[in-house]
């Protein structure tokens, strides 16, 4: 009888044990466990062809969705150039600057140019609680790498002006899964949200390389306003393929406004007349490269009523994978 007993303890000790080591298994493979890997925080090697589409949304210009692409890598150089797949997307970049990844990206480190010098957006490798600084958007940056879960690094920026960036980069898709920045107000100025990661692109990519040359904002006057801008080409490549102007206007009930534009040669390449309460906000386009002073003439009338004018040149790059 007690050899029974004993077997039979031994049975249920046996069944206890195995039902124990059942449920530790299950509560681990329950648990939301980082699996990111070494590589997924490494600095990733992009290949010519390598896209992500992103949907962007700015004040200026609403939603729109293009392709980032990498359409070619310099090794002399250390860069990739990086362009769009829509050339009015190149344009906006080109006098609005609300993309900073278009154009030169280095090899080492991933860093966007501003100005004519690399900044480290990325921090590679990624390492939670890693600070560094860079400058973007005319802003000197502080920015932390907050976490890193399943291979997504989540990074936070702060700039003394009290503007704020915020950013994941995913191993895997080798490029960021979003980017948010909110100006010193809380604006948010750009927004950046990744639909796809895929190589292999095929057809035309775009980057407009560009310098501003004028940005002024013109108010309800009782007289004509005049004003002039130098157009001196690049400073190191010689005249600018083409100048890409912006338009942000409002026109007050009662109101009216009107721009023209003239080269030194008295071509006038940009004429604009609004009536009472008309808007045209976000209008983009392009007018030839005269090197040499252009005049502008500007009536405003009405409260409250302004045309806000950017011009910048552009050096452009084009080309066909």
């Amino acid at each position: 009888m007690s050899k029974v007993f004993e077997a039979a303890t031994m049975l249920l000790l046996l069944l206890c044990t195995s039902i124990l080591a059942g449920c530790t298994t299950s509560s681990i493979d329950s648990n939301d466990s980082d699996s990111t890997t070494v590589e997924q925080t490494l600095l990733p090697e992009w290949e010519v062809g390598d896209q992500w589409l992103y949907t962007f949304i700015t004040p200026q210009f609403g939603e729109d969705s293009a392709r980032l692409v990498v359409a070619e890598i310099d090794d002399e150089e250390g860069v990739y150039q990086v362009g769009i797949s829509s050339e009015r997307e190149a344009q906006r970049h080109a006098v609005i600057n609300h993309n900073p990844f278009l154009g030169r990206m280095t090899l080492d480190g991933l860093s966007v140019y501003e100005n004519g010098e690399p900044q480290s957006v990325f921090s590679f490798p990624w390492t939670v609680g890693d600070t560094w600084t860079f400058t973007l958007f005319g802003q000197d940056w502080t920015a932390t790498t907050d976490s890193i879960n399943n291979g997504n690094a989540r990074v936070s920026a702060t700039s003394a002006e009290g503007h704020e960036i915020s950013y994941t980069f995913s191993g895997d898709k080798e490029f960021m899964e979003n980017f948010v920045w909110r100006d010193g107000e809380g604006v948010r100025q750009l927004r950046m949200d990744l639909n796809s990661a895929r190589d292999g692109y095929s057809g035309d990519v775009f980057f407009y390389r560009a310098r501003d040359l004028l940005d002024n904002r013109y108010e309800n006057s009782d007289q004509e306003v005049y004003d002039t801008f130098l157009d001196e080409g690049h400073p190191s490549e010689g005249d600018w393929n083409t100048l890409v102007w912006y338009l942000d206007v409002e026109i007050s009930q009662g109101g009216s406004g009107s721009l023209t534009m003239k080269d030194h040669a008295g071509a006038s390449p940009l004429t604009r007349a609004w009536g009472s309460g008309a808007t045209e906000k976000g209008a983009i386009g392009t007018i030839p490269s005269n090197t040499g002073e252009y005049s502008l003439t500007a009536t405003v009338r009405g409260p409250d009523s302004f045309i806000h004018l950017r011009v910048a040149g552009a050096l452009v790059f084009q080309w066909e994978l």
